[in-house]
């Protein structure tokens, strides 16, 4: 079995719409610039309010990728 390496980041993701679609959002970003994402953990959801309804959705999830050789 090979060893593996992985690098673990926090990323926040916001939407208008769901938790679900801020974490989409997060994920879809990242994986413009990072290669072999691995796991998406949920940290954290928090809602912004403005004029007392929900304005933005925000998902914080911990992200793992793999360090390439």
């Amino acid at each position: 079995m090979s060893e593996s390496v992985y690098k673990i980041i926090d990323l926040v993701g916001s939407s208008p719409t769901s938790w679900e679609d801020a974490a989409i959002a997060a994920i879809d970003r990242a994986s413009q610039s990072l290669r072999d994402l691995r796991i998406a953990e949920v940290m954290k959801l928090d809602i912004k309010i403005e004029k007392g309804k929900p304005a933005q959705f925000r998902t914080k999830l911990r992200v793992s990728f793999k360090y390439q050789d």
